[in-house]
């Protein structure tokens, strides 16, 4: 039976949810859906694949070492952290914890029961060292976790045979702020997973209607699940440089309890997504659609979509009081917050900053982050 790590990639900023998300706590690590954080329900999701998973693996930054680790500790994980000197992208992240999880398991399979793994049917340890990797980003909402997993397990099967799979969330509107996936031809009979046609950048508007009409395209997730080595394979096909660099750093790499402190040569990798570096080139991709209720949660107005709202569309977090407002999301965290007559609106107050604007402005947010970034302001 294959085994499957979670390799969860919690190196987001989370910039347009400010001014809650900020560099000291970013999304990830805010409860915004439930009562628990973003990371931590990403965790006890895959728990729920009891008969494949093994303990995860997060890929975290350096400065966020111990709210991954307390976090964790909460809900009872024995994960393994790795720490990144300084973020290089998903490509680099997902290959450092591809090398580790390699290297581990070879030390396993060459210690104690060396002896008796070479005696079986002939298979290496080499062979035996290969588990699938789910890689998930830490800061997703997925409404219902059955379908996620079901998408998972046809996801193995797909993985179990060589391809490196992306899961496409089957898209509910014609929606420009994604990139999209277009199917290509069931990967077999029968099949619930497809060979992976073309990755498309974010449409315009027409374009995007055209997709959700068409049924043949689906929504990037940012989700993938592959063998280690199969990924590693790619990645030196395709991205030379970053497979080297992140062997090296893999090599030079310390451990610290749970921490792997990763070696300097990480930063001699270039900057790359997972999408550009390996996915758009290699002819071994496959997709999963995915209908579960999906959102990355990448904005003040995709969070207000996916609460609870009253009778007016509004979602009123805190000391809030609202007359005559429709659709709007209201948070006050240390003051009585009101607002009168506004519609399709965000309004986010913290103790040292408060966030006003239509929700159509929601990309705009980052523009306010790397303007404070710029005047030094520890506001970000």
């Amino acid at each position: 039976m294959p085994v499957v790590i979670p390799v969860i990639l919690s190196g987001g900023s989370g910039t347009r949810l400010w001014p809650l998300s900020r560099q000291e706590r970013p999304k990830q690590f805010l409860p915004l859906v439930g009562e628990r954080t973003m990371l931590q329900e990403t965790y006890l999701r895959t728990t729920e694949l009891r008969d494949l998973v093994r303990p995860p693996i997060i890929v975290c930054n350096e400065s966020h070492r111990f709210l991954v680790g307390e976090q964790m500790r909460e809900v009872g994980a024995a994960a393994r952290i790795i720490l990144e000197p300084e973020g290089r992208n998903t490509a680099p992240a997902i290959a450092v914890a591809a090398w580790l999880t390699i290297r581990s398991d070879e030390d396993v399979a060459s210690g104690a029961d060396a002896e008796a793994a070479s005696a079986s049917s002939g298979s290496s340890s080499v062979e035996a060292a290969d588990p699938l990797l789910l890689v998930l980003p830490a800061d997703h909402f997925i409404e219902d976790t059955q379908a996620f997993l079901q998408a998972v397990r046809v996801g193995v099967d797909a993985a179990s045979k060589g391809y490196l799979v992306t899961f496409g969330i089957v898209p509910s509107r014609p929606e420009t702020g994604y990139g999209y996936i277009r199917k290509g031809a069931r990967g077999e009979e029968a099949a619930a997973w497809y060979r992976l046609d073309q990755f498309v950048e974010k449409p315009d508007l027409p374009t995007a209607e055209h997709y959700v009409k068409s049924g043949e395209y689906l929504w990037n997730s940012g989700m993938f699940l592959f063998s280690a080595r199969r990924y590693l394979e790619e990645l030196r096909s395709h991205a030379p440089d970053i497979a080297s660099a992140c062997e090296r750093a893999a090599d030079e790499a310390v451990v610290d309890g749970d921490f792997t402190r990763l070696g300097r040569a990480f930063l001699a990798s270039p900057s790359d997504s997972i999408d550009y570096a390996v996915m758009e080139k290699t002819r071994s991709a496959a997709v999963v659609p995915l209908d579960a209720g999906w959102s990355d949660v990448g904005s003040w107005p995709a969070l207000h979509d996916i609460l609870e709202k009253d009778a007016d569309g509004n979602v009123l977090r805190g000391d809030v009081i609202v007359e005559g407002c429709r659709n709007c999301y209201v948070s006050a965290a240390d003051r009585l917050v009101a607002l009168v007559g506004l519609d399709g609106c965000v309004v986010v107050e913290t103790a040292d900053a408060v966030l006003v604007m239509r929700h159509e402005a929601a990309q705009d947010v980052k523009r306010v982050v790397d303007a404070l970034k710029k005047t030094g302001s520890s506001r970000v």
